[in-house]
Order: structure tokens, then C-alpha cells, then sequence
């Protein structure tokens, strides 16, 4: 037996987001800047801009890095296998540009963190075994539960981006639902 860097997206992504958070701790938090939507750098700055993407690689400590993490390394292989490498690539980055734009154009807050990204995949995930015109009934529960409750947790003042939850959900529903990024036979090698 050997060990296999089986999903390559999913886990350069967590080895990334966990050097980010660690150095950025050693650092004394100044990396947080470069990490987060809307907070630290001026906008008219070009550091600003990357930040859009980058703030799914940031996170404020540990717990939130691991909370992510764990949905990440549970769903994003399952997707990864099923998507391919270069798709999947393309929904992190998609669910990450969108909720950072959003965020910055909707919101004074800051934002970090991978929970769009995560959301994103909760969704598409109930969507692995469909076909086409199909509506699967665990995406209907699972839209329910996570969407509906970060509906409900955004009446609650705290440092939480419910929106950025929502947005990601929405993203990974309209994935599952166009068929935008081929479906990959499921015995294929990931990266194809």
C-alpha cells in the first residue's frame, strides 16, 4: 500500500489554508490583510483586488480552520472524483470571486474564510448520483437544513457571514442543477 495525493485540488487547498493560518499566527496577524475581504487593505491598492479570491485561504484561527477543513477533506474529494480537478478548481474560485464581489458590494464587513467554499460543496454533493431532470430529494433536505438555518443564524448579531453561507449554497445548487462543469465517469482518475 502506498499513500496517494488522491484529490489534488481539495488538498493543496487545506495544506495552503493551513500554512496561511499558522504562518499568519507567527506573523503576529499580519497576513490577515492579504486574506480577508474589505478588511485592511485600500481599495485602491492592488494587493485590494486578489483578496477576492484569497479569503477562502485565510481564517481566523484554528477552530474556523478546522471546522472548514473538515467539510472540505469530507466533501471535496467526492466532488473533485466526480467533477475533475480543473472543475473543481473552477467552483472554488467561482463560489470565492462571487461571495468576495458580493460581499464587498453589499456589505461593510470584513469576510474570511472557506465557509462559501464549503457551503458550495454541501450542496453539489447531493447531487452526485442524479441525472439530468432529475431533482434529487436529499438536495431539497439538505437546501432546507443548511440554507434554512443560516437564514435563522443571520438574525443573531456575531462574526459569522451567514451571506457568504447562502451565497456559496446557491453557487454549488446552480452547479448541480445547469450541469455546467461536465459530470466525470466515476471510475475516472482524478485531474482528467
Amino acid at each position: 500500500m502506498r499513500i496517494k495525493y488522491n484529490a489534488p485540488v481539495v488538498l493543496t487547498f487545506s495544506i495552503l489554508s493551513t500554512v496561511i493560518l499558522f504562518l499568519n499566527e507567527f506573523l503576529g496577524g499580519s497576513l490577515t490583510p492579504f486574506f480577508s475581504v474589505g478588511e485592511g487593505l485600500v481599495s485602491g491598492s492592488i494587493l485590494y483586488y486578489p483578496t477576492v479570491f484569497t479569503h477562502v485561504l485565510g481564517h481566523a484561527n484554528l477552530e474556523h480552520l478546522l471546522g472548514n477543513m473538515t467539510f472540505v477533506l469530507l466533501l471535496g474529494p467526492i466532488i473533485e472524483e466526480k467533477y475533475g480537478s480543473i472543475n473543481t478548481l473552477m467552483m472554488f474560485f467561482i463560489t470565492a470571486v462571487l461571495s468576495g464581489l458580493l460581499n464587498l458590494f453589499l456589505f461593510n464587513t470584513g469576510l474570511m474564510g472557506a465557509s462559501g467554499v464549503v457551503f458550495m460543496l454541501i450542496l453539489l454533493v447531493s447531487f452526485t448520483n442524479s441525472r439530468g431532470g432529475e431533482i434529487p430529494i436529499t438536495f431539497v433536505l439538505v437546501a432546507i437544513l443548511f440554507i434554512g438555518k443560516e437564514f435563522m443564524n443571520g438574525l443573531e448579531a456575531d462574526n459569522i457571514s451567514q451571506f457568504a453561507h447562502i451565497i456559496g449554497g446557491v453557487i454549488g445548487s446552480i452547479f448541480g442543477f445547469s450541469g455546467i462543469f461536465k459530470k466525470k465517469n466515476y471510475n475516472s482518475d482524478y485531474g482528467n
